[in-house]
């Protein structure tokens, strides 16, 4: 993959690479870690971006590590990033991925089609003009 087409990607936790268990560990999702893994393949930085704090966090991180999936950062846009933990804040990404999507959350595999894309919706070919092309 060329440099310039790696994305930064947060991704929840629950309900997402999981099933929603909170405070517990659901199982995951359906091709949840092959995916990520992949991703993490074509070159694309994944950040764990969750509602997890402390020992619940610390979890989430140690299940994706026995998962095979390492993240890039954990709840910040850089692994050497410094905030105050206790004010809440966006974190820069490309894409978002979560389970309180407008629409819900798509399967792990059509997310893996739509960022690499193989989705005709997203090829060159098809692009939309405007806002309100993208309706159509």
């Amino acid at each position: 993959m060329k440099l310039y087409n790696r994305l930064t990607i947060a991704i929840d936790f629950d309900g997402t690479i999981v099933e929603d268990d909170y405070p517990g560990i659901g199982k995951p999702r359906i091709f949840a870690f092959e995916t990520l893994k992949k991703l993490q393949e074509d070159g694309h930085r994944l950040i764990l971006w969750t509602y997890r704090s402390g020992l619940k966090l610390e979890d989430a991180v140690n299940f994706c590590k026995d998962n095979g999936i390492e993240f890039y950062a954990v709840n910040k846009s850089f692994p050497e990033e410094q905030f105050d933990y206790t004010k809440s804040r966006k974190i820069h990404a490309d894409l978002f991925i979560d389970d309180r999507n407008l629409g819900g959350i798509l399967g792990w595999g059509e997310i893996y089609q739509k960022i690499s894309n193989k989705s005709p919706q997203f090829s060159d070919s098809k692009k939309k003009k405007g806002f309100f092309g993208f309706f159509k």
